[in-house]
Formats: structure tokens, sequence, C-alpha cells
């Protein structure tokens, strides 16, 4: 991976997390990172499960989009747990 494809997860992240943030609550720059960059793998996994393919019309606005609806799944799951 080069520097730029990590930045780019790292903006993803960021962004999935404070999207997950304002649907469910919580905050931190930290934590947006690390429920979004968690969320990113669950919506992928999720969406592929149920084979939707979302066409937002760019694919950066589709992996935020997935990445944030991971988000919150992963946030709903810890609160339910905790």
């Amino acid at each position: 991976m080069d520097v730029k494809a990590i930045l780019i997860w790292v903006v993803i992240g960021i962004v999935a997390g404070w999207l997950a943030s304002v649907v469910v609550g919580g905050g931190g720059l930290i934590r947006y990172l690390i429920t979004g960059l968690i969320g990113a793998f669950v919506g992928g996994f999720l969406f592929k499960l149920a084979g939707i393919n979302i066409n937002l019309g760019h694919p950066l606005v589709n992996e935020i989009v997935v990445a944030a609806i991971g988000a919150i799944v992963v946030v709903l799951l810890a609160r339910l747990i905790a």
C-alpha cells in the first residue's frame, strides 16, 4: 500500500465514523476513525453477503456509504452487548 491509499482509507473511516455518530451518537476523531474503519469491513461483508451493489455515481461515495452503514451496525451491536 502506498501513502495515498492509506490516506484514502483514513478519510473514508473518519467520514463514515462521523456519519454514524450523527445517526447513533458518539464523538471524537479517533472514535470516528476506528468505527469507520471497522464499519468499512463490516459493511462490505454485509453488502456482499446480501448481494447488494450500490451505485451513487462515484466509487468513493459508495465506499463511504457502505462504511457508514457498517459503522452504524457496529455501534449498535456494541451498545447492545455493553
